[in-house]
């Protein structure tokens, strides 16, 4: 991928992709995570001589304004993170006004543009909105990894008419998950958790043969601990992913662990009657919700002396406090594992549970973007990475 460098910005108007899909709450930013990842790629084009224009998308509008999904509530968090004015141009990125508005900005100055997913054409990649958003600059940078896997107008379409380059988040996640495929240091440990086999069974393909040993968790689990013939009672499972399981375990079964005990529930709540039962015997009417002790500490053993690890999903229902000890005693694990080891988590709720368990210093690397860290990882190449080129 091109680099900044390669880009002349003293006295140009920069237009920046960047990732401000935030959550809101009561019209106020609650985790600025994603803001303050894009200041390092900001600051180096501001003090280059550029004004910066940033675009980004949030939620999922139906091609049109909705004012719950506006980013104007992300104008001030990044205000204050940048320590400089921020101007939000609140009318449709493509329209004239915008054009005008972006026009006037000096070097040094920033403006942040309404949502593109209000423009009906930027989730089909409109050829003619991304010659619209490419005269809002001279020069272009992606910075959004989290929205690189999408062939949208704002990520990959702008790219065709303007000089471009990677921003510096981008080239940090690219080398980081790169780091993952391409000759990693052993032993390697992967450890997926989550709802659904379905959700990652390519990165879970993928992986297998590069990987020491691949540490299975939460609702997935079962689908293997049922193709197996256990008794799984009421837990989550796809029915449809029994032959897939059946043959990673006949090919992959010395590489794959899985959880020997769970913490079951008689339903799914916070308040739920608990016991811990073998993984292959959960009582009729009871679900498993949590990694047992057993499981946490083999889970914990085959970490220690590792080298590479990477790690995407929570090992049970992390959002409830009682079904949380799985999850926070594998990122203490993980975290433990100190300087000696190059530790990856892998975006979206694995970010949240190393967040909560307060290790989230102590790794390598974590990712912002879900869905595109795993098509990385699946050997997707992925538009906006292969627009920098």
């Amino acid at each position: 991928m091109q680099t900044l460098d390669a880009l002349d910005v003293s006295g140009k108007r920069v237009l920046v992709r960047v990732d401000y899909n935030v959550p809101v709450k009561n019209g106020v930013v609650q985790d600025d995570t994603r803001v303050t990842a894009s200041l390092p790629t900001l600051r180096k084009l501001l003090d280059g001589g550029a004004s910066v224009v940033l675009m980004s998308h949030f939620g999922r509008p139906k091609g049109g304004p909705e004012e719950k999904y506006s980013l104007r509530p992300v104008a001030p968090v990044l205000e204050a993170a940048l320590g400089r004015p921020v101007r939000f141009i609140s009318s449709l990125p493509a329209s004239e006004e915008t054009r005008a508005a972006v026009e006037a900005l000096g070097p040094g100055e920033v403006a942040l543009l309404e949502n593109v997913r209000f423009e009906a054409g930027e989730e089909k990649n409109d050829p003619e909105l991304s010659k619209k958003l490419a005269q809002l600059g001279d020069a272009f940078v992606l910075d959004a990894f989290g929205s690189a896997h999408r062939a949208h107008a704002s990520v990959s379409g702008v790219a065709d008419s303007l000089p471009h380059a990677a921003g510096l988040l981008l080239g940090t996640e690219v080398d980081a998950l790169s780091r993952l495929l391409k000759d990693p240091a052993r032993p390697y440990v992967v450890i997926i958790g989550g709802a659904k086999v379905s959700d990652k069974i390519k990165v879970i393909e993928n992986l297998l043969p590069k990987v020491d040993r691949m540490l299975i968790g939460g609702g997935m689990a079962y689908t293997f601990i049922k193709a197996q013939g256990g008794s799984i009672g009421e837990s989550i499972h796809e029915d449809d992913q029994l032959d897939l399981a059946r043959r990673l375990l006949n090919e992959y079964g010395e590489k794959l662990m899985l959880p020997v005990d769970v913490i079951a529930a008689d339903r799914f709540a916070e308040d739920a009657q608990t016991q811990i039962v073998p993984s292959n015997a959960i009582p009729d009417g009871w679900q498993g919700l949590d990694a047992g002790p057993e499981t946490v500490k083999a889970y914990s053993d085959a970490l220690q002396g590792a080298k590479t690890v990477f790690w995407n999903g929570p090992l049970g229902v992390f959002e409830f406090a009682a079904f949380a000890g799985g999850t926070n005693a594998i990122a203490q694990a993980v975290a433990e594992l100190g300087e000696g080891a190059y530790t990856v988590i892998g975006g979206g709720d694995s970010v949240s549970a190393i967040n909560r368990s307060g290790q989230a210093d102590r790794v390598s690397h974590i990712s912002t973007g879900g869905g595109a860290s795993l098509e990385l990882l699946e050997g997707k190449a992925l538009p906006g990475v292969e627009a920098m080129k």
